[in-house]
């Protein structure tokens, strides 16, 4: 096991290029299930998750081919075959293969996901949307049961607007028989992204990016080559990295679009922001002024931001709150923080950051993945140097983050726990 460790005080400076999505990549990875032949994505990000996912493709018999971001999938051969434990308990966002294999088999069994723990994540309402679609779900000794003799399209209501219930009602209904409807769907990129693919392979699917998609079922899907959108999360968290401790950093490869509501709060608090084609200057300048940040389904503040932009908070002149609306447990990053001198106190679903504070390196824990980003952010612009192990956190959602860090000039690097942490780290 590693730990990373970063030195405070070294100003970044410079360009780092955003990696493609990984909340694109879990979905698109099983959506390549669909297909009769070959399917290639392009621009996947190089991180634990998407091989995770091209493994548990292997294991129901698909040939899966990398080359670098590249991945060739052919699933000519692949079977039903259940998946309850091992790989699947890794990520969260195996319960796409839910989805895909219902759409293509009309039936999956599939072990209950595994992923970061934030608190209850219900998959009741893809449940609801394959019971729509005329499949009967069951859950057997710990795994999920979804058969059909027949899927048949539907309307279907959802009655939260979920990324992952709206991608899996997506992956079941597009070879279903006749029409399917998914009200109060959501509207995040990454859903579009899925679409896009499915659509070059032939699927029939109207009104993505809208609350209302239409899908018209089709026979058979054929494969293609897709290319993978930008990380807004990765290019959100470089752009919050470089307000806490930076001079002027050019952000590459960023649909600055997708991150409107982030770079609305980096303005409010001073910090200079410039868009162009597919580029973001972000250059502090002068005290940051606090602001309240509250999450919301997309377009709004998003979740996987609040973690870092909290880091960035305790910088900043005044109280900032911080509420999250999508996952109220999404908190544990704060009592890291105040081990690093952040004045935080937690009233509610709340987070109240006073600052400025100087905050201090010391010994932290990344209970999740973006957690573990914001505790990056803050040795950053801690005094001394920050040690964060659960790097394996980190490591499913950030490509090379030790590398691009360096290039824009931090003082980052990893280390080989000894026996006595690693014991530590297993009992805390």
């Amino acid at each position: 096991m590693q730990k990373m460790l970063v030195e405070g005080g070294n100003l970044l400076k410079g360009k780092v290029r955003v990696s493609g999505a990984k909340n694109s990549a879990v979905a698109l990875l099983p959506a390549a299930i669909l297909a009769d032949s070959n399917v290639t994505i392009e621009g996947l990000p190089e991180i634990s998750d998407v091989y995770t996912l091209g493994d548990l493709l292997e294991e129901i018999g698909g040939k899966v081919e990398w080359d670098g971001q590249k991945v060739d999938i052919d699933p000519e051969h692949m079977i039903s075959m259940p998946l309850p434990n091992g790989k699947v308990k890794k990520l969260r966002a195996s319960y796409y293969f839910m989805g895909a294999m219902l759409g293509k088999f009309n039936q999956a069994v599939i072990g209950l996901p595994g992923g970061c723990h934030l608190g209850p994540r219900p998959i009741d309402q893809h449940i609801k949307g394959f019971e729509a679609l005329g499949a009967v779900v069951t859950n057997e000794q710990g795994a999920i049961y979804i058969r059909a003799k027949e899927l048949t399209g539907a309307r279907i209501y959802l009655d939260v607007s979920s990324v992952g219930a709206t991608i899996n009602i997506m992956l079941a209904a597009v070879k279903a028989k006749g029409k399917t409807v998914i009200e109060n769907a959501a509207k995040e990129p990454e859903i579009i992204d899925v679409a896009t693919l499915l659509t070059n392979m032939g699927a029939k699917i109207k009104g993505v990016g809208t609350d209302v998609i239409r899908i018209e079922g089709v026979s058979s899907l054929h494969g293609c080559t897709h290319t993978i959108i930008p990380d807004r999360i990765e290019a959100g968290t470089y752009a919050i990295a470089a307000a806490a401790a930076g001079s002027e950093v050019v952000i590459d490869n960023v649909i600055s679009q997708h991150l409107e509501s982030v770079l609305a709060k980096l303005r409010e608090m001073g910090v200079t922001v410039e868009e162009s084609d597919e580029q973001l200057l972000i250059a502090p300048r002068g005290p940051l002024k606090s602001v309240d940040i509250k999450t919301l389904v997309y377009p709004g503040f998003p979740t996987d931001l609040q973690q870092p932009f909290t880091t960035l908070l305790t910088k900043a002149v005044n109280t900032g709150v911080v509420t999250d609306t999508i996952y109220s447990a999404r908190l544990k990053h704060i009592d890291e923080l105040r081990r690093m001198n952040a004045l935080i106190k937690v009233e509610g679903g709340s987070a109240i950051v006073s600052g400025p504070v100087q905050l201090e390196g010391a010994r932290v824990k990344a209970s999740d993945l973006r957690a573990g980003a914001s505790l990056i952010v803050a040795g950053l612009m801690a005094n001394g140097i920050t040690e964060i192990t659960g790097l394996e956190h980190i490591d499913r959602g950030y490509e090379k983050i030790t590398d691009k860090l360096i290039n824009l000039g931090a003082n980052v690097w990893r280390e080989e726990m000894s026996e006595h942490e690693v014991d530590q780290f297993q009992n805390s």
